[in-house]
């Protein structure tokens, strides 16, 4: 398989590769410089092959750029050291690392990270190319909309909803809704100002 960001993001990605036995072929990164990402030699543009491909890049944005002119076939690598609901259903591109739970009947998208040791309870819904940081809590029902970055450590209470392509600040306990392109931090959460990306 291919990894396309050859990044700390990419290494993190890679073992949870190998602890799958996947075979790695290379990085791919558009940064000429880079040879070599570890251990693995690393090209400068998206092979004709058809292996498969996961993207490993963190800027949401990009994930969602790259997604979209990519012909490979997208496949999700989920770390054999996670907690999943046999009735969870996870999209393609998307990277759940160690230590997460994901409780029952939650739908994650595609292209999505879901980092280290953050907990998803029960009939969650996180649409495309959302980043889940370290350690973030999201209590049941929490709607995670397109785009959205939410940051390490932050809390969200059941039931709220969180607009596409929002950011939430490190360690941000949420207690409301969220409405789209806004950037929120402290606790309770405060919207400071609105992303003018639409």
């Amino acid at each position: 398989m291919y990894l396309f960001g050859a990044s700390g993001h990419g290494k993190v990605v890679a073992d949870i590769a190998i602890e799958n036995g996947i075979e790695i072929t290379a990085f791919i990164d558009h940064d000429m410089n880079k040879t070599e990402c570890y251990g693995f030699p690393v090209i400068h543009k998206i092979s004709d092959e058809k292996k498969a491909l996961v993207i490993t890049i963190g800027d949401n944005a990009i994930r969602k750029t790259i997604a979209e002119e990519a012909v490979n076939k997208i496949i999700k690598l989920i770390h054999p050291r996670s907690i999943i609901s046999k009735t969870v259903k996870i999209g393609k591109g998307t990277v759940v690392m160690g230590g997460v739970t994901i409780n029952s009947s939650s739908i994650i998208g595609e292209h999505c990270i879901i980092n280290t040791n953050s907990s998803i309870d029960h009939e969650c819904c996180i649409e495309n190319f959302v980043h889940i940081s370290p350690n973030v809590a999201l209590a049941g029902n929490v709607y995670i909309g397109e785009g959205s970055h939410i940051g390490i450590g932050a809390t969200l209470i059941q039931n709220v909803k969180i607009g596409k392509w929002c950011i939430i600040g490190a360690g941000a306990v949420i207690l409301k809704d969220v409405p789209d392109y806004s950037v929120v931090v402290g606790n309770p959460g405060k919207i400071i100002k609105n992303i003018n990306n639409s």
